[in-house]
């Protein structure tokens, strides 16, 4: 009698656990921001989004395909030309979303990993678009309407594959070597002309427009000339002062000034 009995529990047990195992199987849950597509071994992809929460299916007849519907962000990296050809270097960060309603079709033409297939390519299209109408120097002054015409223009393009953009903003902009030591070189020449413009004023400030010199003559003293460093005036400011020729005697090296008492000569 006892045997029967536990006989009938372990038979009963059996049933509920393989009618658990049913059950569970016929269940799934779509957690909250994601939404699920339905793919049917028979009929192919249903045209339906699945929202959140639990739900019921036909086990191994249908399968259900978990999409995240948050957003997200994205940094895709491009080196791109300018108007003026030079190299630039732009990070594009993305904040993307796909469009619920558009998921059957998202899944059936490019499938689960649409962001690694799609973002890449449109966002390197669209900047290199935009940023061939700038100039180096207009990429830089005119930053933010550079941003504006990529969102602008990456937006519209990204919803031609089901994606909403929630945000594009530029956050790294560089230039190559080359344009680099350029702009260092245009600085270093500007603060040389400075400087020699500086030198002539100062002369051109002398009542007569020459600089005091000895009472003798207008050569220096002896061995005073190894020590000095000799600049046209003609030759770095062209037609800054008509009249002043010769050349001016500038750096002097201490160990040579002697009894010279340092002065500057200018010698017609």
């Amino acid at each position: 009698m006892a045997a029967k009995v536990f006989e009938s529990i372990g038979k009963f047990g059996l049933a509920l656990a393989v009618a658990g195992g049913v059950v569970n199987s016929a269940l799934y849950n779509v957690d909250a921001g994601h939404r699920a597509v339905i793919f049917d071994r028979f009929r192919g992809v249903q045209d339906i989004v699945v929202g959140e929460g639990t739900h019921f299916l036909i086990p191994w007849v249908q399968k259900p395909i978990i999409f995240d519907c948050r957003s997200r962000p994205r940094n895709v990296p491009v080196i791109t030309g300018s108007k003026d050809l030079q190299n630039v270097n732009i990070t594009l960060r993305i904040l993307f979303r796909p469009v619920a309603s558009q998921l059957p079709r998202i899944f059936t033409s490019i499938g689960e990993d649409y962001d690694e297939r799609v973002l890449p390519s449109i966002t390197t299209e669209i900047l290199k678009s935009v940023v061939a109408r700038f100039d180096a120097g207009e990429l830089i002054t005119q930053r933010e309407l550079v941003s504006r015409q990529v969102s602008d223009d990456l937006t519209e393009r990204a919803a031609t594959f089901g994606l909403i953009l929630d945000d594009v903003s530029l956050t790294h902009l560089t230039f190559g070597k080359e344009f680099t030591e350029a702009v260092e070189a245009k600085q270093v020449a500007q603060q040389e002309a400075e400087r020699a413009r500086f030198v002539v004023e100062k002369v051109s400030a002398q009542p007569d427009g020459r600089s005091p010199s000895p009472p003798s003559s207008c050569a220096p003293p002896p061995g005073l000339l190894g020590g000095l460093e000799i600049h046209h005036l003609s030759s770095l400011l062209p037609g800054h002062r008509k009249g002043i020729e010769g050349t001016l005697l500038l750096q002097l090296v201490p160990e040579s000034l002697g009894s010279s008492q340092g002065y500057v000569g200018l010698c017609s």
